[in-house]
């Protein structure tokens, strides 16, 4: 692990590690439920010493890490598969087309990154209660990171999480507390909870380390390309954590002088819960009016980490667009058509999201490597592709009752 402090990314103020918890002490003043936070803190290293030390023939991925490893959890978590989808990527006019499966991870989501590492940051400071508000990923995780430690977990949740991943964080062994209202109604309840009861809490961007742990995911597709810098990155948007968490990551290894540009990040939302996208394009944030999606995961009024997106989209030079839930549904049966990866709604918001891109004039023509991240397993939510397909009927076992 590499020495570091927290910096607010509003104001600059610079704090020592155990000085600060959550917010920016000044910054922080000014926020409340219902608007974006303010006075996020971002992890920064001693980049020098990172540059000095990092190998890649034996990369340390310690050095990137704010918890010492002696507090990790023992769940394997990470180096999910980064796959060439060349038969998608030819219908897309891409010659370098992946996919990063983070479906893959324990619980099956890329949550798993940020749950790992804010419950071993609960262990270092003798934490044994972290708390969470989350529509089923970020639940699930911390559920499972929970099942393998002494840690407890309580869960806020809205009462219309999908059963699949309220099931998950059941069996895990999580207290659960469905929530009458929405993921925001969750969120504030969860920040109210630990402030008068106490525990640990894990609820995205407002912990700095939930950016830390998802950033591990850009870290990954850099190596697994070889350590080259990929031309683009499609990442679904809710809260906008995941594509902040992803910013981080290259933001690091520029710094440490390992690479010399960052990746194009691309954010897709639904088409009703647009509020970063539209922040990035006007200037301007306001709520989402009407969330309502069947990309559960990425459901969100008011997204906590909406200022940082922002910022992450343009310091990439990137963009953000919006698809229907009709081109959500129809990417993730393209993907499972094209590449045998099935990931729920929320994941397939990013191939939808590249699908819409490459039929207009911003399409993406070079020749460097583009990644789709594919954040959650299909399983969690079988419901909506079942609103789409239909299962055959039984048929007699008799080839004569075949009509292939």
């Amino acid at each position: 692990m590499t020495p570091f402090s927290y910096r607010c990314t509003d104001c600059g103020r610079t704090y020592s590690r155990d000085e600060v918890r959550y917010l920016c002490p000044e910054c922080g003043k000014g926020y409340h439920p219902g608007i974006p936070l303010l006075g996020v803190l971002e992890v920064v290293f001693d980049y020098e010493a990172i540059r000095r030390a990092f190998d890649r023939a034996q990369p340390d991925w310690n050095l990137f890490c704010p918890v010492e490893k002696e507090f990790h959890p023992p769940l394997p978590v990470g180096n999910t598969p980064l796959g060439r989808v060349d038969r998608l990527g030819a219908e897309l006019g891409l010659s370098s087309l992946w996919v990063k499966n983070d479906g893959l991870n324990p619980s099956g989501s890329l949550k798993d990154r940020a749950s790992f590492l804010v419950v071993a940051e609960a262990r270092r400071l003798g934490i044994d209660l972290v708390v969470a508000a989350s529509t089923g990923n970020a639940a699930s995780a911390l559920a499972a990171v929970c099942a393998t430690t002494d840690t407890k977990a309580l869960i806020f949740v809205p009462e219309k999480a999908p059963k699949a991943k309220l099931v998950q964080m059941v069996l895990y062994g999580a207290k659960v507390v469905p929530v009458k209202g929405t993921y925001d109604d969750a969120f504030a309840l969860s920040l109210e909870y630990t402030a008068q009861r106490g525990g640990l809490n894990r609820n995205t961007a407002y912990h700095p380390l939930t950016i830390e742990g998802k950033k591990t995911a850009g870290l990954e597709i850099w190596a697994q390309l070889g350590y080259q810098v990929p031309e683009a990155i499609l990442i679904s948007v809710g809260d906008g954590v995941i594509l902040g968490g992803v910013h981080k990551a290259f933001v690091d290894l520029q710094r440490a002088g390992l690479i010399d540009r960052l990746p194009r990040l691309i954010g897709v939302q639904a088409e009703t819960s647009d509020a970063i996208h539209r922040y990035v394009e006007t200037g301007v944030y306001s709520d989402a009016a009407n969330p309502t999606t069947r990309a559960d995961s990425i459901s969100v009024t008011c997204p906590s980490n909406a200022h940082g997106a922002r910022r992450a989209v343009l310091d990439s030079q990137g963009l953000t667009l919006t698809v229907t839930d009709d081109e959500i549904l129809e990417a993730q049966a393209l993907l499972a058509g094209r590449s045998g990866i099935f990931t729920e709604p929320a994941g397939a918001t990013a191939l939808a999201g590249l699908v819409k891109l490459q039929a207009g004039p911003n399409r993406l023509t070079g020749s460097g490597p583009v990644v789709i991240l594919a954040t959650g397993h299909g399983l969690k939510d079988v419901e909506a592709p079942l609103s789409r397909i239909s299962i055959p009927a039984a048929v007699a076992p008799v080839l004569a009752s075949l009509s292939l």
